[in-house]
């Protein structure tokens, strides 16, 4: 009787068994196949081939920008209010009208400059990612923990991430190219004071603030609008850290941060969050100093009260680092009903930015991969493209169609949920900077607010970065940070008057120590 070739599989592979990705068993994962035991080896060597060259692309382009990152799964509930009012008043995004509501997320924390290995105690804003798998699609807030940015204008991103990063003949990160970029930019003092400060360094990813950063609109049924801004405040608590206490962390833990995260959702000390908006009418509003569409600038919980509109929670940790961590995918221009952007500048640069890199990096088929994937039916004419294995199609949809509009069973627009936002725009087409900039005010209300030890903190981090700058950028620092607040421009100008031990006298001493300290070994 010839045998079930089913039951031959069963006897000799198990749920464990190794395979490739042919699903073809691997008899011997420790050997290539050579000519003898020592002689070359052959080109049909196929387990070897597929495993090596998958190996080669293990690793997509590492991130510009938020190389860094850690993440976790959880979900958000809605309260349902605007203080007293259903906050249907203000926006129909299902994901906040109903009270209890319960939407699953996916988070990812992150450092900006520097890259996928770097210590998490290192000086730089923190991303704070938030993917919202709604029932009407995908809604991913893109923020920092940090409430404010450096630049109002998109096209200056690729000049002032570039000063950011190492220099490209020396590879190494300069304080000269960063601060270079930074004087001639005067609206980044707002983000320089909090970045140089404690501000500059979370304990964790728990105990950190995140923010929209920017202002969005929501809009409600009747198709009316408001400017908004989110924030993301830790039930943990806020915590930073000085540079000397994150010197001591990181040389004991460079992975800190992440370490954190993984142990407390582990151990059931799930993470808490809760988001905070801000409310303002959509305008230009020229009672206020400043713009207030403006990154660079607060909206002041005085004047614009905060207001309590959900709690996130996160329960799960990623089961794979690559699949779910690595591969996620966010962008600004990732909104559903009853969300929209502003005007910011930045904002609709980022917009476009954001997804365009998705595309490149992960590729053109990213939003197909499981933790991009909108936890809801997917029917689109967009198709074809690398690693597309899209097989969902609309219940009666003709396969043959993929193009709209048609009579032969191709995909029909939805019907939209509420009245359009049409809003009225008018002017010449210029390149010009806001009429408000105020580059320097809250800056200096920020550093006075500051406790005595986060400004001590402050200057003495301006200080030792600064101390490596030529004297024209040092004098325009200096220059800037007095407009902000005579006392801060004064502070930082004393120390690096009596500035000694520069950050690159250190460094060349630390080159020479390595091999001066070290130990002769023979050659083996």
């Amino acid at each position: 009787m010839k045998k079930d070739p089913n039951q031959q599989n069963e006897k000799h592979e198990a749920d464990e068994t190794l395979t490739n990705r042919q699903g073809h068993p691997v008899t011997d994962n420790q050997n290539v196949r050579t000519v003898g035991n020592r002689g070359p080896t052959t080109l049909e060597n196929y387990d070897f081939l597929e495993k090596i060259s998958h190996f080669d692309r293990e690793r997509t382009p590492e991130r510009v920008v938020h190389a860094r990152g850690a993440g976790a799964h959880g979900y958000f509930e809605s309260y349902g209010k605007v203080g007293d009012e259903p906050i249907s008043n203000y926006t129909r995004a299902k994901v906040f009208t109903e009270v209890g509501k319960q939407t699953p997320v996916f988070v990812r924390f992150s450092t900006v400059v520097h890259g996928t290995h770097s210590p998490e105690t290192l000086r730089d804003p923190r991303g704070f990612a938030v993917k919202f798998y709604t029932e009407d699609g995908n809604w991913d807030l893109v923020g920092n923990n940090l409430k404010i940015f450096f630049i109002r204008d998109p096209l200056k991103f690729p000049d002032m991430v570039h000063s950011f990063k190492p220099d490209p003949v020396t590879n190494r990160q300069d304080m000269e190219r960063m601060f270079d970029f930074l004087c001639q930019t005067p609206e980044s003092m707002q983000m320089v004071t909090f970045l140089f400060s404690p501000w500059g360094i979370p304990a964790n990813f728990r105990h950190m603030q995140g923010s929209g950063v920017h202002a969005y609109k929501w809009v409600n049924k009747e198709g009316k609008a408001v400017l908004v801004k989110y924030h993301w405040e830790p039930i943990q608590g806020i915590r930073n850290l000085t540079q000397e206490e994150a010197d001591q962390i990181q040389s004991t833990n460079f992975n800190h941060a992440t370490q954190d995260l993984y142990e407390a959702i582990e151990n059931g000390d799930f993470p808490e969050w809760e988001l905070y908006v801000q409310i303002m009418e959509d305008g230009e509003h020229p009672e206020l100093d400043f713009d207030p569409l403006d990154p660079t600038k607060l909206w002041y919980k005085e004047d614009v009260p905060w207001h309590k509109v959900g709690k996130m929670v996160l329960n799960k940790n990623p089961e794979n680092y690559f699949a779910e961590v690595e591969q996620a995918a966010f962008g600004t221009g990732v909104l559903v009903d009853g969300l929209d952007f502003s005007d910011d500048k930045l904002l609709q640069g980022r917009t476009y930015s954001y997804s365009d890199t998705q595309r490149y990096r992960v590729g053109s088929n990213y939003l197909q991969l499981p933790i991009n994937k909108p936890a809801k039916h997917v029917a689109t004419n967009e198709s074809a493209g690398q690693m597309d294995f899209r097989q969902d199609y609309a219940e009666h949809q003709n396969p043959h169609v993929n193009y709209e509009p048609s009579l032969i069973g191709g995909l029909k627009e939805a019907v939209n949920p509420g009245k359009e936002y049409e809003p009225y725009v008018e002017g010449k087409l210029q390149r010009n900077k806001i009429s408000r900039e105020n580059n320097f005010g809250q800056a200096g209300e920020t550093y006075r607010r500051m406790k005595d030890w986060e400004r001590d903190d402050l200057i003495s981090n301006l200080v030792i970065a600064l101390g490596d700058c030529r004297e024209e950028i040092q004098e325009r620092m200096i220059s800037m940070l007095t407009e902000c607040d005579k006392d801060y421009g004064k502070r930082v100008a004393e120390g690096l008057k009596s500035f000694s031990t520069s950050t690159e006298e250190k460094m060349d001493e630390a080159v020479q120590n390595a091999e001066e300290r070290s130990h002769p070994s023979d050659p083996y």
